[in-house]
């Protein structure tokens, strides 16, 4: 009864020292992050006065249209459902998509492709005064294809066109939170400060 005795505070001792070492662990990791000013963003927050939201777009089922629609909603924007009622209008312009190549091997073909894609918005709000005016915001992505007929390289495309298009939704909704601290300095993020 004794050797299971020993053996059990040993065990004790091993996930005591293994909690010690991950909470330390822990530790430096939160204070290195702060050290290299690390921190979170804070989260936009449509004021009431600018509901409802709608987001327009040249193509109806613009993928983009929804996702800055669902993203405007999350932020706490009302979507406007009926099309004769005044709404603040996110309008999207145009949308734009670049395959520019970057590299090329020794027969001349293409390897490696820079992925652009750009976008011009504004938003107007209901009484017709712009919030964000018209601007470009573009970004790409770097991708390698070979000129060879390859399985993956259309669909390593598309999985980067389809993270450009989330990263340009935020980008948007960035913008826009931007100028509504400009346009509405009480409000910073999600707190409202009173004067």
């Amino acid at each position: 009864m004794l050797p299971a005795l020993a053996g059990s505070s040993r065990l004790t001792r091993m996930r005591t020292m293994s909690l010690t070492f991950r909470l330390a662990g822990l530790l430096v990791l939160a204070a290195a992050t702060s050290a290299c000013g690390f921190h979170l963003r804070n989260a936009i927050s449509i004021p009431p006065e600018l509901n409802p939201v709608r987001v327009i777009a040249p193509d109806p089922y613009s993928p983009l249209a929804e996702t800055l629609a669902d993203a405007m909603t999350g932020a706490g924007a009302e979507a406007a459902t009926d099309p004769t009622q005044p709404a603040t209008t996110l309008q999207i312009f145009t949308e734009r998509w670049g395959d520019t190549p970057i590299s090329i091997d020794e027969l001349g073909r293409a390897q490696e492709f820079s992925l652009r894609y750009a976008v011009i918005v504004a938003l107007i709000d209901p009484q017709g005064n712009v919030v964000v005016p018209r601007q470009a915001v573009e970004l790409s992505r770097d991708y390698v294809a070979p000129p060879a007929d390859s399985v993956g390289a259309t669909s390593e495309r598309e999985l980067l066109a389809k993270e450009l298009r989330r990263d340009m939704s935020t980008a948007i909704l960035r913008r826009v939170g931007a100028a509504l601290n400009v346009t509405h300095p009480e409000r910073r993020g999600n707190e409202v400060i009173e004067p």
